[in-house]
């Protein structure tokens, strides 16, 4: 649950075909859990052109250590059709818990994902998805820019996305639920509050009973502007978990790539 939030805190942002924020963002989250930081999160978005990347590379740290060496390193890269993001390539490699991860997924037609490598397979661990159920799909991170780029357009959260990592496939769908101040990590005011649900379609664990992995999942995630010249980002994510209490993602840091550290500022209007 843990790493699924950490990734899901390297949250993409969106396209916007404006000069102003055409730089790359790098951005800083922490992944706190029974108010401990077990994990810390480097984002690199490069997504305000026609053609989007997003690197991020996540560390655990504290007591999430203790369980082992884990590393991972994730990416995406693809291209805007309107507001829809079409993934070209997606990858993972590292370790988790001191056991191997990877990815490679491409998208040599649109909406119709190619896995090439798998490690562990998911026959170890996990059912297979069907091909059916990949098709029309995009990965996590493109998933998570069409919201951004929803939020920073319009000033809401509704949006919905097919996803699908290698192992899962699931069905997002994103409501506003209003605007809230916030006064904690690196941005400090107002942000727009987004309700997530996840239902998962396939891929659950083999240990796993079907019907508990077929309840709906939910996450809030405050989406604001900390760079006035660029795109929406989450500033925080909230999730509930059965062992850890309320799991956080905070943002607490975030600057232009090469350029120098700017103060967070209170959330821009929609761009319109």
């Amino acid at each position: 649950m843990i790493r699924r939030l950490a990734l899901t805190a390297a949250l993409g942002l969106a396209l916007l075909p404006q000069a102003a924020g055409a730089d790359p963002v790098l951005a800083r989250y922490e992944v706190r859990a029974a108010g401990l930081t077990v994990m810390q999160v480097i984002a690199r978005f490069d997504i305000e052109r026609p053609r989007y990347q997003v690197r991020t590379e996540i560390h655990a740290t504290g007591l999430a250590s203790i369980l082992g060496n884990s590393h991972q390193v994730t990416s995406t890269e693809g291209r805007w059709r309107g507001s829809e993001p079409l993934p070209e390539r997606y990858r993972v490699e590292g370790t988790w818990r001191n056991a191997p991860r990877v990815v490679v997924m491409d998208w040599v037609v649109p909406g119709q994902p190619v896995v090439s490598a798998l490690q562990p397979p998911n026959d170890a661990e996990r059912e297979p998805v069907p091909v059916a159920l990949q098709r029309e799909t995009m990965d996590g991170l493109s998933a998570l820019a069409k919201l951004a780029r929803t939020v920073t357009e319009t000033g809401r959260c509704e949006t919905t996305a097919a996803v699908f990592d290698g192992r899962r496939r699931a069905d997002y769908r994103a409501v506003t639920e209003g605007r809230q101040a916030l006064r904690d990590g690196a941005f400090q005011g107002e942000a727009l509050r987004c309700g997530v649900e996840m239902r998962m379609l396939a891929g659950r664990r083999g240990d796993q009973d079907a019907e508990e992995a077929a309840k709906p999942q939910r996450a809030t995630a405050w989406l604001a502007r900390p760079l006035a010249d660029h795109a929406a980002v989450p500033v925080r994510i909230e999730l509930p978990s059965r062992w850890f209490g309320t799991i956080r993602v905070v943002l607490i840091g975030i600057e232009p790539e090469g350029g120098v550290p700017g103060s967070p500022q209170q959330a821009a209007q929609p761009r319109r």
